[in-house]
């Protein structure tokens, strides 16, 4: 898969863009502000309709602008003319012209894994940064989870609702229960099967990057021990004082340990940068597997980060992919990938091609 055409309007700083990709390995070059970071953030959005940055649509228009067009032309199995529109007032998406009016209908025509600095949150963050990246990695190679994710957050939201009431409804509560369990317990079986599938690859993956061997793991801890409908019955008395629900898949966690201590508490900061990007190819590696072609890759600046062992370490694992975009300030990139780069120059916004 690849991207073929990148085409914004009044995104970030960037007022006008239509620029033609071709397959391969694709550096953004530029000193801090010019808009490399933005380029990135658009090809992402148009995989996944939101931004990586955390932050929502309306803080992507352009200064004193009402809206942002984002468009591509994304070629896999097929070719696909993706054009999203979005104001506060409307919003538009299409491919090849058809309206898409679910989300679940799009995802997936456009696949990318991003290393940014908010990668960090990985490991240093909170269990909710984790659960994200599986749930994302789920939404993105299992059908329906994406419908099933959304109908455990509807009835935990009831649910949480009418605990807070002094009197709850408890007819109403235990509808929701139900809700609960039957989509909660889908979600905790597809996590685990994912986290066992993922655990191997970020091993392998940690490996070819680290400078030393050492033994990178994941595990799965869902916040229910046995039943989940019995956790909630005995969590019931603890609802009732906290006023929300305090056992299910929202409190999940997913464990890393390198040599089997917490990553988070024990290990170096290149141990936790290379943790962060073991994560991610394994991301990669498994979309490739599922799909059959790999996704995009888009790297912002995560070469700095990283010293020239390990940068050498991660260049077979990008050079496996069809197309990457990588930003830099300078030309620190690992001297085998020189003969082989797409070279751009990203300058307030306006991209140009450098010989």
């Amino acid at each position: 898969m690849h991207l073929a055409r990148l085409k914004l309007r009044d995104f970030r700083n960037i007022r006008r863009l239509d620029v033609a990709f071709e397959p391969g390995f694709h550096v953004l070059l530029g000193r801090n502000a010019q808009g490399k970071t933005n380029m990135l953030e658009a090809v992402y959005l148009l995989a996944t309709l939101r931004s990586f940055r955390g932050v929502g649509n309306a803080q992507i228009i352009r200064h004193e602008r009402k809206a942002f067009f984002a468009g591509g032309l994304a070629i896999g199995q097929e070719e696909n003319d993706i054009r999203y529109y979005w104001s506060a007032a409307q919003r538009k998406l299409t491919i090849n012209e058809k309206p898409i009016r679910r989300i679940a209908d799009y995802l997936g025509t456009l696949r990318t894994v991003v290393f940014c600095t908010e990668d960090s949150l990985l490991v240093n963050g909170p269990a909710k940064s984790r659960r994200r990246f599986l749930d994302l990695l789920l939404t993105q190679t299992r059908p329906g989870y994406l419908e099933l994710l959304h109908r455990y957050t509807e009835a935990l939201r009831s649910r949480n609702v009418l605990l807070k009431r002094d009197t709850p409804d408890l007819r109403l509560l235990d509808s929701f229960t139900r809700e609960l369990v039957y989509n909660g317990e889908k979600i905790i079986t597809a996590r685990h099967d994912l986290v066992k599938k993922l655990s191997p690859l970020i091993l392998l993956g940690y490996r070819k990057i680290a400078t030393k061997t050492e033994d990178a793991h994941i595990d799965y801890a869902p916040s229910v021990r046995e039943d989940f409908a019995v956790d909630l019955a005995k969590s019931r008395s603890r609802e009732q004082r906290y006023r929300t629900t305090l056992v299910g898949p929202h409190r999940d966690e997913l464990k890393l340990t390198l040599n089997r201590q917490p990553v988070a508490q024990y290990a170096s900061e290149g141990q936790k940068r290379t943790f962060a990007i073991a994560l991610k190819m394994a991301q990669a590696d498994f979309l490739g597997g599922i799909h059959g072609s790999p996704p995009i890759l888009l790297i912002d600046d995560v070469m700095g980060e990283l010293d020239a062992r390990r940068r050498a370490g991660l260049l077979p694992l990008v050079s496996r992919v069809g197309q990457v975009f990588m930003t830099c300030t300078e030309e620190n990139w690992p001297s085998e990938l020189t003969g082989h780069l797409h070279r751009w120059q990203v300058d307030q916004g306006v991209v140009s091609r450098k010989k």
